[in-house]
């Protein structure tokens, strides 16, 4: 028998983001209220982690300036976009303008922002964070959820919104991009 041995290379960030984008995500903006007001930046990586006790995650960019805002209040919600919240989407994805300005958002009950007309939102708080790479995993006891509506999620996939291939390109500047992809 033969062994073939395979010269390793890792991978370019561009290739990272190229063979990825064959796994469909769903859009969320995790968000945040501190002394200076609402903060919040659109995010792919968010999962369920445990459903005893309640856990989700989801990653941030430790280098942004939104995560290390929200990190300090120890709490956050996760706002689950609805297909037709792409507005929103490029909003919280760009690093450009005020991302709450006239959004008619309100503060929950457990001090975190609640965007309007979402699929769900997540209320927590950081249980812990994991330091991997450029970004932080962040791991968040569940104190609350709402589903304000049903509908259709908003998904990303292979640069574009929705898996049919008719969805809108996202520009580059969106989730971070033109920082760190999130």
């Amino acid at each position: 028998m033969t062994q073939t041995t395979l010269a390793v290379h890792e991978p370019s960030p561009e290739r990272m983001r190229r063979a990825l984008s064959s796994f469909a995500s769903g859009v969320t903006v995790v968000a945040g209220l501190d002394a200076d007001g609402p903060a919040g930046f659109a995010c792919q990586s968010f999962a369920s982690v445990s459903l005893t006790p309640p856990l989700v995650l989801f990653c941030a960019d430790h280098g942004g300036r939104t995560w290390p805002r929200i990190r300090a209040t120890g709490r956050f919600s996760v706002n689950v976009l609805a297909e037709d919240q792409t507005d929103l989407c490029g909003r919280f994805g760009s690093s450009r303008g005020r991302k709450f300005d006239d959004l008619g958002w309100t503060t929950s009950a457990w001090g975190t922002p609640s965007l309007p007309d979402v699929l769900c939102r997540v209320h927590a708080e950081v249980a812990s964070v994991h330091v991997e790479g450029d970004h932080d995993v962040v791991i968040g006891r569940v104190l609350a959820l709402e589903t304000p509506r049903t509908g259709r999620p908003l998904v990303f996939y292979r640069g574009r919104f929705g898996v049919d291939g008719d969805g809108a390109v996202v520009p580059p500047d969106l989730f971070g991009w033109n920082e760190h992809w999130r």
